[in-house]
């Protein structure tokens, strides 16, 4: 009997068995039914469809073949891509260009402290210094999957909050990616390393940040001006026609985003921020083309939070009018909410060693570098923490003899209204300016009615901790470079004992995924936490039940 040969030249198609559908099938029910509770309770479904990846993966059960899990590790990147382009789509740009400064800021605080602390990993598993460096590039990044999630999902977007934890998160990921081929290049050198292996990286990223914009001044703009001249002259015609259609919008945005994504992998750095850069460039052309519609909210308008935060198309739809954020809701949005994403958020679950962890010393040393972790991430929101020091105003009057006013003083607060509790952000300079007095003087022009006797400087407490607690849990969740730079480091040997790859995980390694693992579970726990809570606050001053100013002030403004 001849032996049955497989086919090369194609590939033969068989109807899958009844356990794999059933098994794919309540994958898929599984992760968004969890993501719709998760979202409603906490506004983190991406929790729970991390733990379903663990149960459904090959660190649990073990329903899916690793053949399954590669094509749903794949799709789920494609899911990334898409997440940080809609971020990119929702950028604020007056806000970046008015915030620049404090990202750069919360980026390096956000990158330094995790690097210093990993050290502390030399006493507590008998790390080497190049292990401890190689646990720090793990933890310095921040999850953008997680980040652009929340933010979509609490409809944070497009704050000034949401602009500076985007910016943020994506110079992180820069650096992380750029820390993914150092730790590459440590494990195949044994140690030595090419300064090209840092700076390209690096150096491509921050030529991509400028060729971009300078393409879409000098190329962009110039072309868009053309083509609306051919227009005008000829209403109606085919140039008209394609320009109107929706189809032609999704098409060269697509290209955009594909050119930039390829084209910024080939020169060695991350297609997630190429992927960014493509939905920002998408979003000033908008804004640039059609200013009055990116005017329409005042700048002052406070941004309230909505749970089921999504950008719809207007009625009487023009095509006219198109924008990148419409065109993503038409023609990617459902598959990206429904498949992408979640296949992405399970692929993470993938990635967790579960059953390697729970060994005794693991255990304590894992949550004591958590702790350590978060506290590194948690203090990037220093930079949003305003205090209110306000200096008394003194009037004396003229001609007054030495205790003249005795028994006619009136003693005023160091303050107005700025010490009230929950004050608007927005009107913390003027107010300042208002309760900040001259310095005391002997004479004046009109007598005084009021003095203060001890001019003692007041400091008020903070004027909302929201915005910067919010801040400091959102970029606590390390997620997918994180676990990428971990497994990277433990299959190059960086993380063993004898500097060789290993069949069992390391004690470093489980370590640095306890902490990978906790924060990423932790940090949108407490922002989905926080943001229900400052929505809870926003409905009840809308409804009147509170006079307290918006818990977001300057900070929720779009």
């Amino acid at each position: 009997m001849a032996s049955l040969s497989t086919p090369t030249s194609f590939l033969p198609y068989h109807e899958p068995g009844i356990v794999k559908i059933l098994i794919q099938t309540s994958l898929l029910l599984a992760l968004n039914i969890v993501n719709t509770i998760f979202d409603r309770l906490i506004f983190c479904g991406l929790l729970g469809q991390v733990f379903i990846g663990v149960a459904w993966g090959t660190p649990g059960a073990k329903w899916l073949s690793v053949e399954t899990e590669h094509v749903i590790v794949q799709l789920g990147y494609l899911g990334l891509i898409l997440l940080v382009y809609e971020g990119g789509l929702e950028t604020n740009f007056r806000s970046l260009k008015a915030n620049i400064f404090l990202s750069v800021a919360v980026a390096a605080t956000g990158i330094g402290f995790p690097m210093a602390l990993s050290f502390t990993l030399q006493s507590l598993s008998n790390a080497t210094p190049l292990q401890a460096f190689a646990a720090g590039a793990a933890l310095c990044s921040t999850s953008l999957g997680t980040t652009f999630t929340v933010l979509s999902t609490s409809g944070l977007s497009s704050t000034r909050l949401g602009t500076v934890l985007s910016s943020a998160a994506m110079m992180d990921d820069v650096v992380g990616l750029v820390m993914v081929q150092v730790i590459s290049n440590l494990g195949e050198s044994a140690g030595g390393f090419k300064a090209t292996t840092v700076v390209r990286p690096l150096a491509v990223s921050v030529g991509l940040a400028i060729a971009v914009p300078l393409l879409c001044r000098f190329g962009a703009l110039p072309l868009t001006r053309l083509l609306n001249g051919m227009r005008i002259s000829k209403t109606g015609g085919v140039v008209d026609r394609v320009c109107r259609g929706m189809h032609t919008a999704f098409v060269l945005h697509t290209l955009i985003l594909l050119g930039l994504v390829t084209g910024a992998t080939y020169a060695g750095t991350s297609n997630l921020f190429a992927a960014y850069l493509a939905g920002a460039s998408i979003s000033w052309w908008d804004i640039l083309h059609r200013p009055s519609r990116s005017q329409t909210t005042p700048s002052l308008q406070t941004h309230q939070l909505n749970p089921q935060h999504e950008i719809k198309q207007p009625e009487g739809h023009d095509p006219t009018t198109l924008t990148g954020t419409e065109v993503f809701h038409t023609y990617y949005k459902t598959a990206l909410q429904r498949i992408l994403k979640p296949f992405f958020f399970a692929s993470i679950g993938f990635a967790i060693p579960i059953t390697d962890m729970f060994k005794g010393p693991v255990i304590w040393r894992g949550i004591v570098y958590t702790i350590l972790m978060l506290f590194a991430k948690l203090i990037t929101g220093v930079w949003l923490v305003r205090l209110d020091i306000s200096w008394p105003r003194v009037h004396a009057a003229k001609g007054s003899s030495k205790g003249g006013s005795k028994g006619k003083s009136k003693s005023v607060p160091a303050t107005t209204t700025t010490a009230q509790e929950g004050i608007d952000l927005s009107q913390q300079p003027a107010l300042q300016e208002t309760s900040t007095g001259l310095p005391p003087t002997s004479e004046t022009n009109s007598p005084a009615k009021f003095s203060v006797p001890a001019p003692t400087p007041k400091i008020n407490k903070p004027l909302s901790l929201y915005p910067a607690a919010m801040l400091g849990t959102a970029m606590t969740a390390r997620g997918e470079i994180g676990f990428l730079i971990a497994s990277l480091a433990e299959t190059t040997g960086l993380f063993s004992p004898s500097g060789e790859p290993s069949s069992e995980s390391s004690e470093i390694y489980l370590v640095v995924t306890w902490a990978i693992v906790l924060c990423t579970v932790i940090g949108p726990l407490g922002i989905g936490t926080l943001v229900k809570r400052v929505q809870r606050l926003q409905e009840e001053r809308r409804a009147g039940k509170s006079d307290r100013s918006d818990p977001l002030g300057i900070w929720g403004v779009s």
